[in-house]
């Protein structure tokens, strides 16, 4: 994939080949380019040759590139007035379109006819479709039944729920009201949830009764109990039935199943009452590692431009696109995928284990479904790869255009299978962003081609840098992932956090009035990025800073290793990297794999990225969402303990990490 060249100095070097390139007719019927077409129409003295130029033009003229981004995306209402920004100086204190009013939940109901809104498989294989014109009304009964139980704007709605129709009928219901919607997946355990919800007093809670995984049945009525009976301000509790149609609730004070909730209501028009720009919408969760999660709010017109912005602009979606992301409702991934119901796309969900009952149930479903855009994690990628699974040989996936990778860094090499083993014609868009900004700093673009490893570019109207420590620019080099001007998906504010202390330490702590985000980063020569994860896990042995996703993309793809973990040891005054990996079937760490996965590295690397140590464990620790968490093991190996494990999705994975002899010398 390499091209050798000479330079005129005679000094070899290597040219990166892409693996994908954009058709010529591609680039002209994108909605990119449909927006620059849009931009030219209102200035023709516009010069932008390329993606750079726009992407510059973009961020030194934020009134214009916003106020242009509203109109070509058709958000309603479809004037605003007044700026599009105040206090643009003060990152933390700007104020986004500050005297115009919208609602959130009419952006996304705004399509009436019979085509599919939203279609849910779950595990067992039951499919449930829902048009627009079915979503609107089960939508109109949902808020009349919330409205008449009490809510109002400003209140706060949780869920207890998996990915399925229900929990978009009743976010929507919650939101057209002006009350903030917050949820989670039911495989979080009691104190998890009370953790989240119990900072939020909520006024109402939609729970599952029950979830399947993995060929199981997941029973959550006595956890819904516990947790309700812990949350007093709740005055109702809505059963959604996904595995049972007769759930026994007469135990939980003020249960009600949502088939009896909405039954006495007749769909009707919705009175979508208006509300200011950054009225809160949504509360999210940090992840709870470190001590209890963070509430990060979010708000309608930030997350809803900002969302079409990257639907539309960076992952070309239309008017009869169906897009899927394999996410939980504890991933902001589900926030985001929801959003495209604004752009006319179909939104198809999942309940399940992917893997269940064999690696291709998603492609099947991408398959029987004509699905055009595919989302995942890396991990899932990665996880097919070292399965050695080829999709291509047995299915055809001629409607898939995109697939997208978040949650971690995508390797090189899984770049590579994808294109090998998935499909070869097809626009893989690694992406990347988080929960604290509920969309994306870097991401995919139509129009540019893909290199392996690389996020092909930073997000229109986002000023991202690579500084160093001192907050110096830096290019082809690693450094920590910034944005130097606001962006209207902020977080508006943290759940008691009146001071913004929370806030201000979480992104503005670093450097002046610049946005840190945490990661480690690197702008490329193509003009992309290559995240190398995150910088508060950089590893540091002698003084060099290292990131972890270096390691990993050398050793995740040796064919005896299933996943890996990096962390620093302290050791006298220095530290040492220690990896700890989880070997495929039947394998064992011996002294020729232990010399096989340091050679990689450091021929791939360097020296410095060479562990100390290898060690074998059973399993490696992760969050919910699939992130593994260094952190924690780096406290446990250096004889901290942990006791905030309920964010963790295997917690007893921990136990590998515990006292290892070998750690002692």
């Amino acid at each position: 994939m390499a091209d050798q060249r000479t330079s005129s100095k005679g000094r070899k070097f290597t040219e990166i080949q892409p693996l994908w390139r954009p058709s010529k007719e591609s680039i002209k019927n994108s909605n990119l380019s449909l927006f620059v077409r849009h931009l030219y129409q209102q200035d023709k003295s516009l010069n932008l040759e390329n993606f750079e130029d726009l992407h510059n033009w973009s961020i030194n003229h934020p009134q214009k590139f916003w106020r242009a981004v509203w109109g070509f995306t058709n958000v309603i209402p479809s004037k605003f007035k007044g700026k599009v920004f105040t206090n643009s100086k003060n990152m933390i204190n700007t104020k986004w379109f500050p005297e115009t009013k919208l609602n959130f939940a009419e952006n996304l109901l705004q399509y009436r006819d019979e085509s599919d809104a939203l279609i849910f498989l779950s595990e067992k294989g039951i499919r449930w479709k829902l048009s627009w014109e079915d979503l609107y009304n089960s939508v109109s009964r949902a808020k009349q039944a919330l409205e008449n139980a009490g809510l109002k704007q400003g209140d706060c709605v949780v869920a207890y729920m998996p990915n399925c129709p229900d929990t978009v009928v009743f976010m929507l219901a919650t939101t057209s009201i002006g009350a903030i919607w917050s949820s989670c997946s039911p495989d979080f355990g009691t104190k998890a949830i009370l953790d989240r919800f119990g900072q939020l007093d909520p006024k109402m809670m939609i729970a599952t009764e029950g979830y399947y995984y993995n060929g199981d049945r997941h029973d959550v009525m006595p956890r819904v109990r516990e947790i309700t009976s812990k949350l007093p301000s709740l005055k109702k509790i809505i059963v959604s039935c996904l595995t049972t149609d007769n759930p026994k609730i007469d135990h939980i004070s003020g249960a009600i199943l949502t088939y009896d909730f909405v039954k006495p209501y007749k769909p009707q028009k919705i009175i979508f009452q208006k509300f200011p720009f950054n009225h809160p919408l949504y509360v999210l969760f940090s992840s709870g590692t470190t001590g209890k999660p963070k509430c990060i709010v979010h708000g309608a017109g930030g997350t809803l431009i900002q969302h079409l912005k990257e639907h539309k602009l960076h992952i070309d979606l239309k008017k009869g696109d169906r897009l899927f992301y394999f996410t939980t409702c504890g991933w902001m991934m589900w926030n985001w995928t929801i959003s495209a119901l604004a752009t006319g796309t179909t939104v198809l969900l999942f309940d399940g284990s992917p893997f269940y009952p064999n690696p291709r149930r998603l492609f099947e479903y991408i398959e029987n479904e004509d699905i055009t855009v595919f989302g995942t994690s890396a991990k899932y990628i990665d996880s097919l790869k070292n399965m050695k699974e080829k999709p291509n040989r047995q299915f055809k996936l001629k409607s898939l255009k995109t697939i997208l990778s978040t949650g971690s860094p995508l390797s090189p090499e899984s770049f590579r299978y994808v294109y090998g083993q998935i499909k070869s014609n097809v626009l893989l868009c690694s992406i990347s962003g988080g929960t604290d900004i509920i969309s994306c700093f870097v991401l995919g673009n139509p129009n540019l081609p893909v290199y392996p490893g690389e996020i092909q570019s930073s997000g229109l109207g986002m000023a991202v840098k690579v500084m160093d420590e001192q907050g110096n620019f830096l290019s082809n080099q690693k450094g920590e992932l910034t944005c130097i001007r606001p962006f209207p998906s902020m977080p508006i504010y943290f759940w008691n956090d009146q001071q913004r202390l929370k806030y201000k330490n979480s992104y503005f702590r670093k450097y002046q009035n610049v946005w840190h985000h945490g990661d480690l980063i690197e702008f490329t020569p193509r003009g992309g990025y290559i995240i190398h994860g995150r910088s508060d896990t950089v590893l540091n042995p002698g003084g060099v800073r290292i990131g972890t996703a270096e390691i990993y993309r050398q050793v995740e793809d040796i064919a005896q290793v299933s996943e890996a973990i990096a962390v620093g040891q302290k050791i006298q005054l220095d530290t040492r990297i220690i990896l700890f990996v989880k070997l495929n079937e039947e394998i064992k760490l011996t002294e020729n794999l232990i010399n096989l996965i340091k050679a990689r590295i450091k021929n791939n690397t360097s020296p410095r990225h060479v562990p100390a140590k290898i060690l074998a464990v059973q399993d490696i620790p992760r969050t919910k969402s699939g992130k593994i968490v260094e952190k924690t093991v780096e406290k446990i190996i250096n004889g901290i303990e942990e006791t905030n494990i309920d964010s963790l999705a295997n917690p007893e994975s921990l136990i590998y990490f515990k006292n290892r002899p070998e750690l002692a010398t």
